[in-house]
């Protein structure tokens, strides 16, 4: 579809990119809708098998090829496509959580992986119109973090050990893709308010 926009929002984990794209979404109102890259999870059995289950969200525990034919296939699409979500409560992808109508002229999507110059995940820039990079006070993007994994069950203790292993590690791993962006936002003048 030749007057659909892809805009990518992306940065670290913790930076308010989801937050930030569901505003913006809400404000382009009707015409636009958010896909976000966390529907490519792969499941906890994939990554168990994998021996990837304490890297979720790496790189790698993501269907990123799913991911880029989604893209391209949202570039064309006169139909309604379906798309996945993720769903942190029970930290699963639901397929086909996300309809993307005809009528749907901005496509936001966004994740930590968007402009990562590596196998696969390099595809993606090539299909965004826009990609903007997030950034943001790291202590309060890191306290956000350390919150929305207490909120997800972990204790204080386990939830900042996965912070400081995990998050910290990936958000380490995009901070050099904001070279490749568009613009650079600061997430949190967005988010106040």
């Amino acid at each position: 579809m030749a007057d659909r926009v892809l805009l990518g929002l992306c940065g670290a984990p913790g930076v308010g990119k989801s937050t930030v794209a569901a505003r913006l979404v809400a404000a382009l109102g009707p015409g636009a809708v958010l896909v976000p890259m966390d529907g490519f999870h792969l499941h906890d059995d994939a990554l168990a098998a994998l021996g990837r289950a304490d890297r979720k969200g790496a790189p790698d525990t993501f269907d990123v090829a799913g991911y880029v034919a989604l893209l391209r296939r949202l570039r064309g699409a006169e139909e309604t496509v379906y798309a996945p979500a993720f769903d942190r409560d029970r930290e699963l992808v639901v397929t086909e959580a996300i309809e993307v109508r005809a009528e749907h002229r901005v496509v936001v999507t966004e994740g930590n992986y968007l402009l990562l110059d590596e196998p696969g995940w390099r595809d993606v820039r090539g299909l965004l119109d826009l990609c903007w990079f997030l950034t943001g006070d790291d202590a309060v993007r890191r306290e956000r973090l350390i919150a929305r994994h207490v909120r997800h069950g972990r204790t204080l203790a386990e939830a900042t050990a996965w912070v400081d292993r995990s998050d910290e590690a990936n958000a380490r791993l995009v901070a050099p893709s904001a070279a490749r962006a568009d613009l650079v936002v600061d997430a949190d003048a967005l988010l106040v308010g």
